[in-house]
Order: structure tokens, then sequence, then C-alpha cells
């Protein structure tokens, strides 16, 4: 089913768009959920409550690409369930570290609301990245927006690790070259 027609549901109210949605977009919304949280059992339970988030988001929203707006909902649900469990048991993890590659790039998120309006960061970052050839866009949105692992980057790629990782290195020094030309405080 196409993405406007289970919108329509949604404004129409009909349970029938998140039985659409959970066809279309329910193994992605997973697997989102799963490389964050690495629990199959809370990767469920998150894709549900993105399903009841996105339920209760349209209407008033119309989204024009449903599966970034469940994406997005489905990512967010899981940082937070994520920043939940590593408060309670205070220990490391691979999306941390993910996280933490961008910090030298992108300042401290009470630093981002003094310094530069979220919106213009977030623009920013686009323009950067339509600059990037399609494979290295990919690698990058993989790495640091579906928190994959290097190695699984790299299998999907067929490269090295190693390889991998030189590559997202220069382009997030790429990245923070491109936000201070833009005159974005880091």
């Amino acid at each position: 089913m196409e993405d406007g027609k289970i919108v329509e549901l949604y404004w129409q109210r009909s349970q029938d768009a998140i039985a659409a949605t959970q066809c279309k977009y329910g193994r992605l919304c997973h697997r989102i959920a799963r490389n964050i949280l690495h629990s199959d059992q809370e990767a469920e339970e998150c894709v549900n409550d993105a399903l009841m988030r996105v339920w209760n988001a349209i209407p008033p929203q119309k989204p024009q690409k449903l599966a970034a707006f469940i994406g997005a909902v489905t990512r967010n649900l899981a940082l937070d369930k994520y920043r939940e469990a590593a408060r309670q048991k205070r220990g490391g993890g691979a999306v941390a570290c993910a996280l933490s590659e961008l910090d030298e790039c992108v300042a401290s998120p009470e630093n981002v609301e003094q310094v530069v309006d979220e919106k213009m960061l977030s623009e920013s970052i686009s323009r950067f990245l339509r600059t990037l050839p399609e494979q290295k866009r990919n690698m990058f949105i993989r790495r640091y927006w579906y928190l994959y692992s290097v190695e699984e980057i790299a299998g999907q790629y067929g490269m090295s690790a190693n390889r991998v990782s030189v590559m997202l290195f220069r382009m997030r020094k790429a990245l923070k070259a491109h936000l201070e030309k833009e005159d974005i405080a880091l």
C-alpha cells in the first residue's frame, strides 16, 4: 500500500492504518530499535509504542514521508529506552560509542540550545550529507542514524571494518569542517 493511502487511513481513524504500517515498516522499525536496544523483546515493545505514537500523531500531522516519520519515532523511543536503561545500569555500550564519535562535530545538547537553533544544525548536516557520494552518505546514515555497528556496515559493503572506520573518521572530520564553515559553533 502506498504511504499516502496509509496516511489517509490514519486521518480516517481506521484500524487498518496500524496494520498497514506494521506490514510495510514493521521490519525497518524493529531493526532500528534492535540496533539501539540489542534485545528483540525490547525492540518489539518499542515498535508497538511507536505505532501507538504514530496513531496519536496523525492527525494532526500529515507526514510527507511515512518511512522517515515512523523511523524517527521508533529511533527516538528506542534511544529514550536506552538512556533509561543506561541510567539504571550506568554501563557503556555500542550506542553511546557511536554517538560519542560525533561529539567532536556537534555540540552537547546544552550548548546546542545556547549556540544554534536545532533546525539550523539539522539543515546544515543535511546539506553536508547531500555533498557526499551515495555510498558514503548511506554509510554515515547507517552508523549515526540507524546505529549499525562498523562491522555490520563493513559486511553490507564488502569492506574491512578498518576501511569503514577510516571512511567514517574522514566524514566526521569533513562534517566538522563543514559546520565550522557555516559558522555553527562546536
